[in-house]
């Protein structure tokens, strides 16, 4: 059995520090770290159409439109319209978690930018690199690449779901409703087998 690293121990520590149920976390972190790419995909999609669908009206500019769905359009145009609209920002939030947990990675003072690069090649660029190129690229043995990925996995688990949704308190309601954060994002104890 291989002796745990230095970069797990202190995640292990920050883990029980935060009260942060370890398995589910990680567990739904990687869940996250799947679906990026298409999300990434979809969001730019959609904002086109939202775009678009804006524009339609009357071919005015997109905040004469904007004014016309508000304030002129039939509710049914509304709401289908507000429903684009709040799938668009809902996205761009996951997105900016994301990205916001991802800068803190990359200010870790032990690998940050190792693992930044090792999360960003794997999950998160357009284009998913196969494990030959990421160990041609960083320059990595296997069993190497394969540790510093799970440290690094470890450590972005904890910067979204220990700082970066914590610092989002509020942002789905009052702070004293038990629902502000959608479950999905909650760090109790969280069964492994929760779905997106």
């Amino acid at each position: 059995m291989r002796k745990e690293s230095k970069v797990m121990k202190q995640c292990s520590l920050m883990f029980k520090g935060l009260n942060i149920e370890r398995e589910g976390v990680l567990h739904k972190t990687k869940l996250l770290l799947k679906i990026y790419r298409p999300v990434v995909w979809s969001a730019s999609s959609r904002a086109l159409e939202v775009c678009e669908s804006a524009e339609i009206y009357c071919s005015r500019t997109m905040e004469e439109a904007l004014e016309y769905l508000a304030n002129y359009a039939p509710e049914f145009e509304q709401d289908r319209f507000s429903e684009k609209v709040k799938s668009l920002f809902e996205t761009q939030w996951l997105i900016a978690l994301i990205d916001n947990a991802m800068n803190k990675i990359y200010d870790y003072p032990d690998n940050g930018k190792l693992y930044h690069e090792i999360l960003s090649k794997q999950y998160l660029t357009v284009y998913k690199y196969s494990e030959f190129e990421m160990l041609e690229l960083l320059n990595l043995e296997r069993s190497t690449y394969y540790d510093k990925k799970k440290e690094a996995l470890e450590l972005f688990a904890i910067c979204l779901w220990g700082y970066t949704i914590p610092s989002m308190r509020g942002i789905f309601g009052p702070i004293n409703d038990d629902l502000e954060i959608p479950n999905f994002f909650q760090t109790g104890n969280t069964p492994t087998n929760t779905r997106l």
